[in-house]
């Protein structure tokens, strides 16, 4: 078999069958084949496709690439939550901690951030002393003690998956279905999950633009779930504006303490929290439906049992809980900055892409995986869309730690709001939930 067979065959749009992709994936990983043709392989993946058939053989393949958690050590049914990536998206602080906090176990592996989309783990080591460069073994302990853990990505895990996610990167072919399901399967069957709850974003502020692809793609994930044997439930939501209020880290931390204290009733954090936490105690059986699934979550909020849970893990990883009530113990950027109004209105919209792109002009964000990254900055989004807002009241708050850099913030803000005249029509921040 010749790597050169492999590119013509996928190039003339023809399936490749489960030996030829376990025989590329072999040879990336034994290093016999060169950047140069895994690059053309891509690439012709990306103008012909993959049938569902064969991301499923894409997706064991890498699995098998490297180590994997032994489920037989796990709780049984661990879950795993991801996010495709998104703005201001602190979702994964807020839901893991209910679901624990229910006895469902939760070990999840996260990313940094990358380009303009914000990382869990980013947000975490906001949090002093945090430590997110765990051992599985110490992960797969704290999950049977306390029902949760989450850390970073490991290299022992799919390594195939990084070799080509990096490539990938380089080359302009990040944005395939099939290789982006492959992706994300591959990393949560490998961390031993038997159900996984996805966040598929779509919008101007994720990789998905529209709802027709993050469709496609949440059903591809669903269908290489179950040939694999796992359970998987995958939301579409918007991510056309950031979600929440708060975008940057340390901001994010204190905005998702918020919400389990049970400041937040209403808004994207509170709605999408919701609906993730019920579909999945109704698919754990622990609820029989969504309006006692609704109370349930209700009162682990308003009794202090999910902030405790979420204290719990900040504990069990070395980090200091009292930050999460004590909020000047978190990075805090030297300069705010209150923008105002300079009409009277209401928000129509604010694009996610300018406000993640101005956050990561102040520090919040990297290019590359080894930039050092500034926990402290961000924006805070004081009016969200369909809200009213009079001339002179503040609109958004920049946290800076300098001054040439608010400036351009700034701009890109103001770029980013659009204020109408006439009181705009509420944005669906669901589009489908596909199981």
């Amino acid at each position: 078999m010749r790597t050169v067979d492999l590119i013509l065959k996928k190039k003339q749009g023809k399936e490749l069958s489960k030996e030829e992709i376990n025989f590329f994936i072999d040879s990336i990983m034994d290093r016999s084949m060169p950047d140069y043709q895994i690059s053309a392989f891509l690439m012709a993946v990306c103008f012909q496709g993959m049938t569902d058939l064969e991301t499923s053989y894409l997706t064991e393949a890498m699995v098998k690439s490297g180590s994997f958690v032994d489920q037989s050590k796990l709780p049984k049914g661990v879950l795993d939550k991801h996010s495709t990536g998104g703005v201001g998206d602190k979702i994964t602080l807020t839901l893991t901690p209910i679901l624990a906090a229910c006895g469902i176990p939760c070990l999840k592996l996260s990313g940094r951030a990358l380009g303009h989309t914000g990382g869990t783990i980013d947000k975490l080591e906001s949090i002093p002393g945090f430590n997110t460069d765990c051992q599985i073994d110490d992960m797969i302990s704290q999950v049977k003690q306390i029902n949760l853990a989450i850390g970073a990505q490991t290299k022992g895990l799919t390594p195939a998956d990084g070799i080509l996610y990096a490539l990938r990167d380089v080359t302009g072919t990040v944005d395939n279905v099939s290789l982006i399901a492959s992706s994300v399967i591959s990393k949560k069957i490998a961390s031993g999950a038997e159900n996984i709850v996805l966040d598929v974003k779509c919008g101007n502020g994720a990789f998905m633009k529209e709802p027709q692809d993050a469709a496609r793609l949440a059903r591809l994930m669903v269908e290489i779930g179950k040939h694999l044997g796992r359970k998987v439930i995958a939301v579409i939501t918007s991510m056309n504006e950031p979600l929440g209020r708060a975008v940057g880290n340390s901001l994010e931390v204190i905005e998702a303490c918020e919400f389990l204290k049970g400041n937040c009733k209403d808004g994207e954090v509170y709605e999408l929290t919701f609906e993730l936490a019920i579909l999945t105690l109704l698919q754990y059986g622990i609820c029989a439906d969504r309006e006692t699934a609704h109370a349930h979550i209700e009162d682990l909020i308003n009794s202090g049992k999910a902030l405790d849970k979420f204290k719990e893990l900040v504990k069990a990883q070395g980090g200091d809980a009292e930050a999460l009530v004590d909020y000047s113990k978190l990075p805090t950027a030297s300069k705010t900055v209150e923008v105002k109004a300079e009409k009277d209105g209401y928000v129509e919209n604010i694009d996610a892409y300018k406000v993640a792109l101005a956050c990561k002009l102040l520090g919040a964000g990297r290019e590359k995986k080894t930039d050092a990254i500034d926990l402290s900055v961000g924006v805070y989004l004081n009016k969200k869309s369909g809200e009213r807002v009079n001339k002179g009241e503040v609109l958004y708050t920049i946290y800076s730690n300098n001054d040439a850099k608010t400036q351009q913030c700034k701009e890109l803000c103001d770029e980013a709001y659009e204020i109408a005249t006439g009181q705009p029509t509420k944005k669906p921040l669901i589009y489908e939930i596909v199981q």
